[in-house]
């Protein structure tokens, strides 16, 4: 089950940048991401309601959903698509892989989990192995005032990416499942970033076009839906350090469909990075050897 949820989270956010793509229009980004996630929420509930598997909340449980909201669909997506406007995506990339990392540290702060020695390693792999799949991409790239704002919008979204994820956690320790923190986190979200877009002047357009509709709906259904429902899920099953792998295999996924649609050539650099990626991944999800005790023989 975790590695059918954690293939399917791969996949779907694997892909999501070609939606993204195509929603590049007419059409504001938050305006976007508004209809995104206020969309997906309304998905979401018909589904709970019609299951009659939406659970009830306190006011606690509301609070935190609320929190995940601005975390999760709302401040990180304005971080990264702000940040996508003065750096190059595979520094994005890059950083949010960094993910895996700050939800390890996370979980110990917050939660006094263990942080796995094989968890760190295969993080730190992941990472460097990134730095080399997107290393002519970086190293073409010159610093400047605009490089620094964007590094640290893009940090600022992983930190609030990993929130988000601690903040899931929490609720399912408490028993909340995530299709129903999903659905109030994504309503709170979408509602935030509507205040703000009524604030800011910023006009709600709509492309009603085939190219602009069929984008939103995969965002919503394929992107939102079932992809943050699978990926937090895992993250209850498995532990947000572990789960926050996803983050460093979606570019290998998005360079694959771009060889295949845009010509993407693989270079050697860029096969080494993918070994190292690999190997990561295999060690984030090693078990540890259970340790062998040896029986206390008592002298007489």
């Amino acid at each position: 089950m975790n590695l059918s949820l954690y293939l399917l989270t791969v996949l779907i956010w694997g892909t999501t940048w070609i939606a993204l793509k195509l929603q590049l229009g007419e059409v504001a980004i938050a305006v976007s991401i508004v209809y995104r996630f206020a969309l997906a929420a309304l998905v979401l509930f018909v589904i709970l309601l019609l299951s009659r598997r939406l659970q009830p909340m306190n006011r606690r449980g509301h609070l935190i959903c609320l929190a995940q909201g601005l975390c999760l669909f709302c401040v990180n997506f304005m971080c990264f698509l702000t940040a996508s406007q003065w750096i190059p995506s595979g520094l994005i990339a890059v950083v949010f892989s960094t993910a895996t990392l700050w939800n390890a540290l996370n979980a110990r702060v917050f939660f006094g989990q263990k942080v796995a020695a094989n968890v760190l390693a295969g993080g730190a792999l992941g990472l460097a192995g990134l730095g080399l799949l997107f290393w002519p991409e970086l190293s073409g790239h010159a610093a400047s005032r605009e490089t620094i704002i964007g590094l640290g919008l893009a940090l600022l979204g992983t930190l609030c990416f990993s929130a988000g994820n601690m903040l899931s956690s929490l609720q399912q320790k408490a028993g909340l499942r995530p299709l129903t923190t999903n659905a109030w986190g994504m309503l709170y979200g979408a509602s935030m970033l509507g205040l703000y877009c009524l604030v800011s002047g910023i006009a709600f357009a709509m492309e009603w076009n085939t190219r602009y509709i069929g984008s939103l709906l995969y965002l919503v259904i394929p992107g939102s839906v079932i992809g943050f429902t699978a990926y937090l899920t895992l993250v209850g099953r498995m532990g947000p350090e572990r789960a926050a792998y996803c983050t460093v295999l979606f570019p290998l996924v998005a360079l694959n469909v771009s060889a295949f649609y845009e010509g993407y050539q693989w270079t050697a650099p860029a096969l080494a990075g993918l070994v190292l990626v690999m190997l990561g991944n295999v060690l984030v999800f090693r078990k540890p050897r259970p340790k062998v005790v040896e029986p206390v023989v008592a002298l007489r």
